[in-house]
């Protein structure tokens, strides 16, 4: 489980393909003393096992599934990469729960310099998009972000300077694919209402679930 709240960046150095899977060797400017080998870390929100550590170098299994749900299909080596590691129980909850199971991408429509903050525009399925709302929490590449307003086919969210200057958004551009995790709560309500035409859960309603704390 991850906060969304990146810790910093790592550059991948290598990609050994294996089969449809793959490990990626990274570098990151994390002082990784207290990680070790079977922790969890995010890359790109991404969520990944460590199997390899050596100083500021780890290495990550990346499973077929990963890839076909994720950029990290198209990402060369070379390429700039969030870095978060696994939240502990006594840490603060800054940015929302995050559990590293991407949904699927999104393409960056527009990005627009507005005042401090950079204005950016996604466009997503509708599949991921049913499951937003405004105000509401979603991963963009691991990075925690409030969206602003959405729509069927998109949403819009802002970076503030520090958050455009601790990750990799900065750097991106319209066109750019990035992983796209919607909020883990958002999907449950949606499972919840689509079961409603089953007459075994009939009796669940909108009622019923901001009752018992989902709405």
């Amino acid at each position: 489980m991850f906060t969304g709240i990146i810790e910093g960046s790592g550059i991948i150095k290598k990609i050994d393909p294996m089969d449809q899977g793959a490990i990626l060797t990274i570098k990151t400017d994390i002082n990784l003393s207290g990680t070790k080998i079977g922790d969890s870390i995010a890359v790109n929100g991404a969520c990944l096992t460590a199997v390899s550590l050596n100083k500021n170098l780890f290495k990550v299994d990346m499973a077929p599934e990963t890839i076909q749900r994720t950029t990290f299909k198209k990402t060369p080596v070379g390429s700039k990469v969030n870095i978060e590691r696994a939240l502990r129980l006594s840490d603060r909850l800054d940015g929302h729960l995050v559990s590293g199971h991407i949904d699927g991408t999104g393409t960056i429509a527009s990005k627009i310099k507005k005042s401090n903050a950079w204005i950016i525009t996604i466009n997503v399925p509708p599949e991921l998009a049913s499951q937003m709302i405004e105000k509401g929490s979603v991963a963009i590449d691991g990075i925690s972000l409030t969206i602003n307003k959405c729509s069927n086919t998109n949403f819009e969210i802002s970076v503030i300077p520090h958050t455009a200057k601790m990750t990799t958004i900065e750097q991106k551009n319209a066109g750019d694919e990035v992983n796209i995790e919607t909020d883990m709560l958002g999907k449950y309500v949606e499972k919840f209402l689509n079961r409603t035409n089953d007459n075994a859960h009939k009796d669940i309603s909108l009622g019923l679930l901001a009752k018992n704390g989902f709405l």
